[in-house]
């Protein structure tokens, strides 16, 4: 009989002591209400309470990887896209995080969501496209900033997809092949404009040394030749020219 009332006994104890006893791994740690106030953060390890009198809050700190859905954005030069984000952050401070927000994950998505909408409002569509990563960068200080009074740490946040029109996008092409081809009209004006300098340079060394003259033709003549033509013109020098002019004038 004495045996059987000690069950309920046995019982209750091992409730209590349930209750009152919680392991927290390397990345959790608990933060102890007693009474309605917070009296700090436990963990890791074994962690006792009192039942009844404290609260336990589980808070991880490992990063958590959060999807930003997508946002419907208009750039600064009034192009429509769709843009979606992934956004890294972490808890620094378990207290901050329990005692300052109500669910500091949901928060942190409507931070993203919003700074997000308002960050590439503020950008042209082309630097979005090209100069990501301080878009990216610019993102994840103001997100960070905002979050911080909640003890989170925003570590990474990356743009993921955007998404254009239809319409945008031929646009686009179109804008894209003209800026080829204006870039191709600028290659060739100014090769174009380094072989006139080459060529005028070349002319005022072979009017310095009119003997240039002659060895040009006789490389000219050794090129012609070796394509087995049968015919090959000799030109003459310019001296024999000059000289026979002269004795054409005396006679």
């Amino acid at each position: 009989m004495f045996g059987m009332s000690l069950m309920p006994l046995a019982v209750i104890g091992i409730i209590i002591l349930w209750n009152a006893v919680y392991i927290l791994p390397e990345y959790e740690r608990g933060v102890v209400f007693r009474l309605g106030r917070i009296i700090g953060a436990k963990g890791p390890g074994l962690t006792l309470i009192i039942p009844g009198v404290d609260k336990l809050v589980r808070v991880g700190l490992r990063t958590v990887t959060l999807d930003v859905p997508v946002q419907e954005v208009i750039t600064k030069d009034n192009i429509p896209c769709k843009v979606n984000a992934v956004c890294y952050f972490r808890v620094l401070d378990p207290i901050k995080a329990v005692n300052e927000i109500q669910d500091y994950i949901i928060a942190t998505s409507q931070i993203a969501q919003t700074t997000l909408r308002s960050v590439l409002g503020q950008v042209e569509f082309d630097e979005l496209l090209g100069k990501r990563e301080h878009v990216n960068m610019q993102l994840q200080q103001i997100i960070d900033q905002q979050t911080d009074p909640w003890g989170i740490k925003v570590s990474i946040v990356e743009v993921k997809d955007v998404q254009i029109p239809d319409q945008m996008t031929r646009a686009i092409s179109h804008q894209a092949e003209a800026e080829r081809d204006r870039r191709a009209k600028v290659i060739n004006a100014e090769g174009e404009f380094q072989a006139a300098q080459k060529l005028s340079d070349a002319a005022k060394v072979i009017s310095e040394q009119p003997i240039a003259l002659q060895l040009r033709y006789l490389q000219t003549a050794t090129e012609i030749a070796a394509d087995k033509n049968s015919t090959l013109v000799f030109p003459l020098p310019l001296e024999l020219m000059k000289s026979m002019i002269k004795l054409t004038d005396k006679n």
